[in-house]
This record gives structure tokens, sequence and C-alpha cells, in this order.
């Protein structure tokens, strides 16, 4: 019996493959995230899945990566320069990147590059599926390029642990509604089991998403997609912490940094790393720079800025722009402020080792990292590693994620320039016990939540969220729980079936009085009314005007009004008259007050309960003014002996006297069955589940908690449950002899 197998996917491998003079070379990553999933991929049995960054020329050449890599548990998956120009440098890049990172008018959106991203996602699950996952296994997906591949891996295999990570921010949903295909990435990444960011804001713009555009409901944060929880949860990702310090404290490191200082002849030492990316705010830096030596000349000649931009994506057209705009930001400050002895700004259009990076971090008094949008930003935390032993201070955009970890950093805002410059001010004029004390609390922060620590929760949750959904697969109405209640069923001689209306026999419509019995409604309840040992009991919260006619001339026992109106034992309407109803007055004042402020929303007046409906309004503004709503009823709540509902887009008031359990208690004391269904979807269904014998069978539609042994995932797996025994002949054969001793009617 195998181990369990973990299987890893990104864009790019850990490694990547460079031809040199007709020769191969693999040259392994620094990256953060390859350093943190070592562990995971390198231990026997466990593979990375990804682009080997080249296009093989022939077989040959293929076949010796293959080889290769394999050596070291990685698994290419080779692309085509078409594929390569429409999946990354055209989709990805074009439409994703610019759309998440809040520049709309950047997008390109092209058909045919969404297809080569669908075909390239299908690559990529292909080469998952070759590797024989079985269930027990775990996938981890990484980042935007691969949307698509949670869902298409989940279609393979329904039961294995799927994680995704978006490590760029995540647009909030009227942003990210722009994209043509949104509702089929959503889709995708709905298959993972785990979907996690950097950030709680990305996490909640990606449920809102979900919510607005798919229309699924959120509890607390997870959804429910087809049969399975889906949580959104936030894990900032860390750094190889100790791998830095370690740098930074070595011999040969701090030699380097001397070097540095001793060059720019110990001047404040401003350093700004990164890749080129009109999402890294360079501009504003250099313009806040320009504004610093313009508004303090005394800082002139006794500060330099330290650029360094790592070359990226020099083929699309916006990065060529940015490049040269770059260019000419910097020849215009060093020509205009620049002397003999002195350049402002040391620009270097480059990638460093590591080594040299390092050397960088310890030399810097301050490191300057201001993106108009970054989804993490791990230079900032690498900085603050290099920093155990030396002095410094960090600048930092409050919209990078880093900033909501790295609380004492100077934050700013990017596009701010005036911000900027007066937050360099600060950093180059502050004290070094102030410097201290800042670092140390950032120091601990990166220290503890590491680049291990993140893989280790992550991967904790992910077995975690599997253990919930295990259990609730328990609870949920399959073959064998069919076939366990169909015995009971079976055995039994008088059977009471109660069942709910709005949401269980019939779906959710925003038109309440839109929702009347279908054909094939009536024609399942009477099959199972049809069964002389079967009796039906239609329990809702409608008005009884409503139920009567629509179920007045059907042998159905009818409950109206959470029980504030019968039918039982004799089929004739009675209520219940010695209710106060006193209370209406202010409670309809209120309900009434929200319906005007609220467009849509509707106050429904039943003979002992008041519904501030809103199926009418638009998604998020209902919840807000529901919430509102209970808020300012509270107070009323207790004085009355009321008691206030949460529906399905419904908020409800009634007497505290009435509810679906003392009812549904009221019936089985008459009727005494010994086999008991009752189903519904509400939590006014809870009291009901409640209050109902241990023995009864109770069903809950919708994976909701509940007190409900079981549930059933839809209003139409629910009622397809109750067609399944209205059909079942597995008793008739006792039927002829039972039904003369078992009579319906009560006296």
């Amino acid at each position: 019996m195998r181990n369990k197998k973990t299987v890893i996917v990104s864009n790019r491998l850990p490694v990547r493959v460079e031809r040199r003079n007709d020769e191969l070379h693999f040259i392994p990553s620094e990256g953060g995230l390859a350093t943190g999933l070592g562990s995971i991929y390198q231990q026997e049995g466990n593979i990375w899945v990804g682009w080997p960054g080249f296009v093989p020329e022939n077989e040959y050449e293929e076949a010796i990566t293959r080889e290769k890599l394999a050596e070291l548990n990685l698994v290419p998956v080779f692309l085509t320069e078409d594929e390569l120009q429409g999946y990354y440098e055209g989709f990805s890049n074009e439409v994703l990147w610019p759309i998440f990172h809040y520049r709309l008018s950047y997008a390109v959106y092209t058909t045919e590059n969404w297809h080569t991203y669908q075909e390239v996602n299908r690559k990529f699950a292909a080469v998952v599926n070759q590797q024989s996952p079985s269930e027990k296994d775990e996938v981890w997906i990484h980042d935007y390029q691969l949307m698509l591949l949670p869902q298409l891996v989940r279609e393979q295999h329904p039961d294995i642990a799927i994680g995704y990570f978006q490590h760029i921010p995540f647009p909030p949903d009227e942003v990210f509604r722009s994209i043509p295909w949104r509702d089929e990435l959503i889709k995708g990444v709905l298959g993972a089991d785990l979907v996690a960011f950097h950030t709680y804001n990305d996490s909640q713009h990606f449920l809102n998403a979900c919510t607005h555009l798919l229309g699924l409901p959120i509890q607390n944060n997870s959804l429910h997609v087809d049969g399975r929880s889906v949580y959104a949860e936030v894990y900032p990702m860390g750094i190889d912490f100790e791998k830095f310090s370690a740098l930074a404290a070595s011999e040969a490191i701090r030699d380097r940094a001397k070097e540095i200082r001793n060059y720019y002849k110990d001047r404040k030492f401003i350093l700004s790393i990164d890749r080129l990316d009109y999402s890294k705010g360079i501009i504003e830096r250099l313009q806040a720079f320009e504004s610093l030596l313009k508004e303090y000349p005394e800082l002139r000649e006794k500060v330099v800025l330290y650029m360094l931009v790592v070359p990226s994506r020099d083929t699309v057209p916006q990065y060529r722009l940015l490049r040269d705009e770059i260019d000419r930001a910097v020849g215009h400050i060093n020509s205009i402020y620049g002397v003999n002895e002195w350049q402002p700004i040391a620009y270097y259009y480059n990638s460093f080792p590591v080594e040299e990076l390092s050397a960088l971090y310890v030399a810097a008094d301050v490191c300057l990292v201001t993106p108009i949008r970054d989804g993490m930003n791990l230079v900032c935390k690498e900085y603050v590693a290099s920093k155990e032993h030396t002095d410094g201070v960090l600048i930092l955009s409050e919209l990078a994620g880093a900033s909501k970890e790295l609380l004492e950093a100077i934050q700013v805002n990017p596009n701010s320039i005036d911000q900027i410059r007066e937050a360099l001010k600060t950093a180059i004029e502050m004290p070094m016990q102030e410097q201290r004390e800042r670092m140390q609390d950032s120091i601990e922060i990166v220290k503890k939540f590491n680049v291990r620590h993140w893989v280790k929760i992550f991967f904790n949750r992910l077995h975690e969220i599997k253990t919930i959904q295990k259990q609730e697969m328990a609870r949920r109405v399959r073959s064998e729980v069919k076939e366990n209640i169909s015995e009971r069923y079976r055995s039994a001689q008088r059977r009471l079936f109660f069942l709910d209306y709005d949401g269980t026999l019939i779906g959710f419509h925003k038109d309440a009085d839109a929702a009347s019995p279908t054909e094939s409604l009536y024609r399942t309840l009477e099959m199972l009314q049809s069964n002389p040992a079967n009796q039906i009991v239609i329990i809702s919260g409608r008005p009884h005007e409503t139920l009567d006619r629509w179920f007045g001339k059907k042998e159905y026992f009818l409950v109206a009004e959470h029980g504030a109106w019968s039918n039982y034992p004799h089929r004739e309407w009675h209520g219940k008259s010695h209710i106060s109803t006193r209370w209406k007055i202010p409670v309809k004042h209120i309900m009434n007050k929200f319906a005007n402020r609220t467009a849509g929303a509707i106050v429904e007046e039943k003979t002992y309960s008041l519904a501030w409906h809103y199926r009418k309004t638009q998604t998020g503004l209902g919840h807000l003014r529901s919430q509102e709503l209970v808020d300012s009823l509270r107070y009323l709540i207790p004085h009355h002996g009321l008691q206030l509902l949460l529906g399905d887009k419904v908020i409800e008031v009634k007497s505290s006297e009435l509810n679906k359990g003392k009812a549904a208690k009221e019936v089985v004391a008459h009727y005494k069955p010994d086999f008991i269904f009752a189903i519904g979807d509400d939590a006014t269904d809870e009291d009901m589940f409640l209050e109902l014998p241990e023995e009864a069978i109770t069903v809950k539609v919708g994976n909701k908690k509940s007190a409900a042994q079981y549930y059933v995932e839809s209003q139409e797996e629910a009622v397809s449950l109750i067609d399944y025994f209205a059909t079942s002949n597995l008793d008739l054969e006792n039927e002829t002899s039972t039904n003369a001793q078992n009579p319906k009617i009560i006296t």
C-alpha cells in the first residue's frame, strides 16, 4: 500500500531549463515558493508539475528534459510558442494580471487567447492525471495562470484533496465582473476544497464574486458547491527567514555590504528592488524621490537611491513603455540634481544573485517598497530578515499584502508623492532606538510566519477540511442512507410525512406568489398519499388561505403560519384565538421604515406574524438592510414574547407560542405514527427537527448547520427523495393485509 502523494502544480517549475551552445542547463530557482515547497516535492513519491521554461526543438531534448527533471521529482508540461503566447503572454498577462491589479484599461479581451488558456489548463490537467493520483492524494495548485485547473482535476478525481493559492490580489467583484469569462474562472477555482489568499480583503472579494456572480450563499467563510464545502481563507506567505538571516550574518556578505557603503561614501542608502511591472509604483517612487531633493535641498549629496529593476515581460507593449519611462525619469533626476561627486540614483536593469541582494539589504538604511497593488511582496520581508544585527527602516505601501502583517513599517499610500517624500524624510532622520524597536517587531512576525510555517498551516487546514467534508458526507442522503430509511419504511404501518413548502417542495422564487405547486409536484404528492399507510402534513409559514387554495381539496393535513392555523384532525381550518397581536403595531412600523429605504423589499402580514421579504432587492444591499432591521427589532423581542426568524431572504417575527415544532408535536401525539419523516430548508424547520421524537427521520435541504440527522443537497434533491417514497413498491407485499387495520381517519 503506497503512501499518500502530494502533487504541486504551478505555471513554472522550480528549475528552469536553458539552452546554451546546443547544451541544456538545469538551473534551480531561488524563489520563495521553490524554497517553501522544497521540503514537500523533494520527498519520495511527491512531484511538482509545471512548465520547464523552454520549448524543446526535438524529441531528444524533450526526452532528456523529462529524464533529468524526473531525478528531481519534477514533471514538465511542454508548451508550444503559440500556447505560451496565447495562454501566458496573452490571457494571463493581458487580462488576468491587469484586472486583478485594478488596471481595467490595460486589459485586452481576445477570444482566441481565452481558448488557448482553456487548452493549456486542460494540458496541465492531463499531465496531473497521468501521475495516477488516488483519492487519498492531495493536489496544491498555484496562481492565476491555472484558475481552471482545480475543476478539471476534480472532474477526474471527485474525492481528492485540492488546494488553490492565489499569489496576486483578487479584485472587487465589480472589477472582476468586467472579464467576459468570469463565471468560468470562478467555477474553475471552486473545484478546490481550500482557496487561499494573502489577505482578508482578497478572500472577501472572492466570496463576494461567488455570491454576486454565481448566486452562491456564503456561510461564514465557506461556500457549498456540488456537494462539497469549499473554504476561502487567508494564509499570508512567508520567506525562508533563516536563509536570509544567516546570509546577512556571514562574513562575506558583511564585507560586501561594507564595500557598497564605502563606494557610496556612507551616504544614506535607500534601496528599491522590483520586477519591471506597472503595479510596482516605480514611477511614483521616482517622483517622490525627486520631490525629496527639491523640497529638502539640504539632503542633496547626502542620500542615494539604489534602484534595481529586474527584467520582466519585455515583449509586452505596456512593459516596454514603462521601461522607457523609468529610463527617462532616472536620466532627468540625475541630470538635474547630480554633480561630479554624486549621482542621486544608481539604477540597474538587471537580476542579481541572492548573495548580492543580501549585501544590499544589509547595506541599506532604508528599504522603499511602494507597489500600487501587490498580493504580498516578499522583498520587504527579506529586508526585515536581513536586519537582525543592523539598523534600518522599512517604508511600505499600504496596498501591499505584507502591510497587513508589518504594522511597524512606515506605511504610505503609494499614489501619494507627498506621503512617500515625507516618509523618506522621517526614515532618514529616525533615531536608532526607534529603528530598532520598529524593526524588532517586524522581525518577530517574519521569523514566526516563515514560508515553512505557511506550508504547514495550509496543509493542516486542507486535511481538516477533508475531514469536515467526510463528516458532512456521512449526513448526506445517499444510496446507503436511503436503503436504511427504506428498511424502516417497509416495517412501518402508520407513516407521517411532514413536508415544508418553500425551498423544499418548490424552488426559490423572487416573486413569492409565483411559487405555486407544479403539476409534477401534485403527481408526486398524490402518489405518496395514495398509499393507505402514508399521511402527508404540509407544514409551512404560508398564510392558511394560500395553502387552502393549493391543497384544500386534497387529503393532506395542512399547518399554516408556523402553527397559527391548522386543518388537523378533521380537515377544517381552525386558528389559535388566544394569542395577542398588539406587538404588530411597533414591529410593522419598523419593518415599513426599512422597506421604504430598500427597493424591492416588502412587508407581509399574517394572522400572528409579520415577514420582511427581500427576495427582489439588490444582492448585498438586502442582506445589509436585513441585518440593520434585525438590530432594530431585537429590543422589542423579549418584551413581547416574540421569536425572530432569519429565513431565506426573509426576516419574520411571530409569537413564540407558535412554531412548527409545537404544531408537529401535536399531530404526532394524536396520530401516533410508527414512522415519521420530516424535511425542510429553513430556520423555522429547526423547531420541528428538535421537537419530533428521536426516532423521527429528519432531513435538511442544503448542507447548513442543523439539528436534522441528514441533508439533501438541493430542493430538487428533496423532491426526488419524496418521489422515491411515492413510487416505492417496497411495502406492496404487506400492504393488503395491513391496510384494513390502519385507517387514516382520526376520531
